[in-house]
C-alpha cells in the first residue's frame, strides 16, 4: 500500500511532466495552442504548484481541489478530443482564434493528440486525487 505522500508526489509527477511536454511543444516545437489548449493549461499549470507545496508540506486536503481541476480539465481535454476526432463535433465545433481547434499537430498511431494526451494527465490526477481522499476519510495515515 502506498502512503499517501507518494500519492502526491506521484500526482505531482504527472502534473510536472504534462506542463514540461506542453511548453516542450509550444516552446520548443513552435506548436501554436488553439484557444481549448489554452484553458487546459490554465486547469494543469497551477497542480504543478499545488501538489509540490502539498508534498513538502504534508497537506492532503489539496486533493479536493485538484480533483476538481482536473475533472474541468479533463472535460475541456475531451472536449477537445472529440471536435478533433469525430466528425460531428467536428462540424459544430465553434471557431478558434487564428489556430483552429480541429487541428492536429501531432496523431501518432491514428489516435493520440496533443489533447487525449492532456486527458491523460487529468484522469490521472483525479483518480490519484481521490485515492486521498478515500484514505482522509477512513483516517489511514499511511
Amino acid at each position: 500500500m502506498m502512503h499517501k505522500e507518494n500519492y502526491l508526489l506521484a500526482a505531482w509527477s504527472v502534473a510536472l511532466v504534462a506542463t514540461l511536454g506542453s511548453l516542450y511543444f509550444s516552446e520548443v516545437l513552435k506548436f501554436i495552442p488553439c484557444e481549448l489548449c489554452w484553458y487546459q493549461r490554465i486547469f494543469m499549470y497551477p497542480q504543478v504548484f499545488l501538489l509540490g507545496m502539498a508534498f513538502v508540506r504534508k497537506q492532503f486536503i489539496i486533493a479536493r481541489y485538484t480533483l476538481m481541476l482536473s475533472i474541468i480539465g479533463g472535460t475541456i481535454s475531451l472536449y477537445h478530443y472529440f471536435i478533433q476526432k469525430v466528425p460531428f463535433f467536428r462540424n459544430t465545433a465553434p471557431s478558434c482564434s487564428i489556430v483552429p481547434c480541429t487541428g492536429d499537430y501531432l496523431n501518432w498511431l491514428g489516435f493520440i493528440t496533443i489533447p487525449l494526451l492532456a486527458l491523460i494527465a487529468f484522469i490521472s490526477i483525479s483518480v490519484i486525487s481521490y485515492r486521498v481522499i478515500q484514505m482522509e476519510k477512513e483516517g489511514k495515515y499511511i
